[in-house]
């Protein structure tokens, strides 16, 4: 099994392109977000997963682990083969999938080809558990099941914010689907306090005994 090339990008195609490694050109399936990120001549390193059929060995690469990880918790979904996995990809970055899935955004993972509303809900409804218990695994200060891998690597305010609704007494679940509704209402430029607050405020008509944030005015 192939888990990694290094080498320079011969060419790049529509939905594949050609890593030249050591004179031997690998054809190598990739979302359309890392298709982007490469240029013909570029030195560069692949993380691969080598799928073996009666008909062929497929390679698909990944320039980081956490597209890698939801590549392969993504095609565990019944009905979601490699090239859903790849368009889903291509649609949303991993971070965005994880708010998504999380905040149970149907409307946001049906924006990738080949994904209808009924694999949509399934999606969901498969991986909201899974992703909800995963997101705050390795975020400081929050608990969490040492056996659950890293996912939110890259999540930057909206992790730290759920971080502090669960040190708050929230689940992690419940926290990540407030603190990414919160985001999605406020958008991209939206500080760490308010992120909290609006994770607050969606939790509150839920629990009007909601605890506050320390300074809060």
């Amino acid at each position: 099994m192939i888990a990694k090339l290094k080498g320079r990008v011969d060419n790049v195609g529509r939905g594949h392109a050609v890593i030249d490694v050591g004179g031997v050109g690998y054809l190598v399936f990739a979302s359309g977000r890392t298709l982007g990120r490469l240029a013909a001549g570029a030195l560069i390193e692949l993380l691969i997963e080598t799928h073996v059929r009666e008909d062929h060995i497929h390679l698909y690469g990944f320039l980081d682990a956490a597209e890698r990880d939801w590549f392969k918790l993504l095609t565990t979904v019944q009905g979601v083969g490699v090239k859903v996995a790849m368009s889903l990809l291509t649609t949303l970055p991993p971070d965005e999938l994880m708010r998504a899935i999380v905040a149970g955004d149907k409307g946001a993972v049906g924006r990738a080809p080949g994904v209808g509303p009924k694999l949509a809900a399934r999606i969901l409804g498969e991986l909201k558990d899974k992703v909800g218990s995963m997101a705050l695994a390795t975020v400081p200060g929050a608990p969490g099941d040492a056996d659950i891998g890293a996912a939110l690597t890259a999540g930057g305010a909206i992790g730290d914010a759920a971080s502090a609704l669960v040190n708050l007494g929230y689940n992690p679940s419940q926290a990540l689907g407030a603190v990414s509704r919160a985001a999605d209402r406020l958008g991209p430029d939206a500080t760490l306090e308010a992120l909290i607050r609006g994770g607050l405020g969606e939790l509150a008509p839920v629990d009007v005994r909601a605890p506050s944030v320390a300074g809060s005015a």
